[in-house]
């Protein structure tokens, strides 16, 4: 073998012996194989097996078995993005001439894609109201394939009674799927309450740090799963053996985190409420949509409450956002920072509620000590009604 062949071609070394606690990052584009027999024959593989690296890495599978296992699932799939997953859950389910319910608390670009991708190709989907329950059945059609869920709702926070919902659609012979990402399922398993798509965005609390783009699907039949996996590989959808190993770290804190920034936001977000600083939505709080059936079906609450800024305050946002020390204002949640994000929900919502028309704060809370994160927000409320005092003087 010569100099050239040598750099090339890497000797095998004796691994007997070798342990490690972290799961090694498997990075590939191409596949070998032993012989021609075994690449003729790669498209009979099974889905477990491997053929090419966008379809999957010893890395990824770690990942997916992992993610399987806490959704009480048989299998799991991961996707570039929270997105992502609700796409190719609605794409491999749907056809032209089908209909799919969706409610309007969606996450916003969930229903722009329903809108905006589905509808222009005959693909007709309608909303439902919030906490609609087992009356879904009223706004059933002959040719409703799903029925997308959302619990808590995005920035408003409504609870949906998902098991009423699934049993409907069961009998119906309708799938459903839901947008898990809020309690990961480590505080609700929608599988076990007869959904077939649990969907979560790994960008938040498995990834946990900020720093990664992912999203998952879980399901218990083997025929979903294959019907996600063949749209993927036609959208030609993978993720990046780098990006799964963060997530797989992110995934061995996320039960000590989860639960220290469940324990500060139900504090803060009770705090906030008692102080009548604006209506807090949080279904750990009884004054709550929802609070009942997230007491019977969630084991506990993440980091994330909204407050519906009165009218009042609107004017004097951005003086008090500007002068936050701890918490960082910016989208998403479910790293390591406290965020705030000012939200405005009018223009994506049909339904009618008066805190529609204003600006709602969506508040993630970090790993800060607590006590910083309460003297930044009280400094924050008090710099709005300071501000709105002196407007008005």
């Amino acid at each position: 073998m010569r100099d050239a062949t040598k750099s090339v071609h890497h000797p095998s070394v004796d691994d007997s012996g070798y342990a490690a606690l972290g799961i090694p990052t498997h990075r590939a584009s191409t596949i070998v194989f032993p012989d021609a027999q075994s690449y003729a024959a790669r498209g009979q593989r099974d889905l477990d097996s491997y053929s090419y690296g966008l379809h999957g890495t010893p890395t990824q599978r770690v990942l997916e078995a992992q993610l399987a296992s806490l959704e009480n699932g048989k299998r799991a799939v991961v996707l570039p993005s929270g997105q992502a997953a609700v796409t190719v859950v609605l794409l491999s389910v749907l056809m032209p001439g089908d209909h799919v319910l969706v409610p309007d608390t969606a996450y916003p670009p969930v229903l722009g894609f329903c809108r905006n991708f589905l509808e222009p190709r005959g693909i007709e989907w309608s909303i439902y109201m919030p906490g609609v329950g087992a009356a879904i059945q009223e706004l059933v059609r002959d040719n409703t394939k799903l029925i997308w869920m959302e619990s808590p709702g995005s920035t408003t926070m409504e609870i949906e009674d998902v098991p009423a919902i699934a049993n409907v659609a069961r009998a119906k012979g309708i799938l459903t799927g839901i947008d898990n990402t809020w309690a990961t399922p480590l505080l609700f398993k929608p599988l076990d309450h007869g959904v077939d798509f649990s969907m979560q965005a790994l960008t938040k609390y498995p990834g946990g740090h900020s720093d990664v783009l992912m999203g998952s699907v879980a399901v218990n039949d083997l025929a979903l799963r294959k019907r996600l996996r063949d749209t993927m590989r036609m959208i030609g959808f993978g993720v990046c053996p780098d990006s799964v190993q963060l997530v797989l770290r992110g995934l061995e804190t996320m039960a000590v985190r989860l639960a220290h920034v469940g324990k500060v936001a139900t504090e803060v977000a009770s705090e906030l409420a008692e102080r009548g600083l604006g209506e807090v939505l949080y279904p750990a709080l009884p004054t709550s949509q929802g609070h009942d059936i997230w007491k019977r079906d969630f084991s506990g609450s993440s980091g994330l409450f909204s407050v519906v800024l009165p009218k009042e305050l609107e004017p004097c946002l951005d003086i008090a956002l500007n002068a936050l020390r701890y918490f960082s204002i910016g989208a998403s949640w479910g790293g390591t920072r406290s965020l705030i994000a000012p939200m405005s929900i009018k223009a994506t919502r049909q339904t009618h509620h008066p805190r529609n028309e204003r600006t709602i704060l969506r508040i993630s809370i970090g790993l800060e000590d607590p006590a910083d994160l309460r003297e930044d927000l009280a400094d924050f409320f008090a710099t709005l009604s300071n501000e709105a005092v002196a407007r008005t003087a």
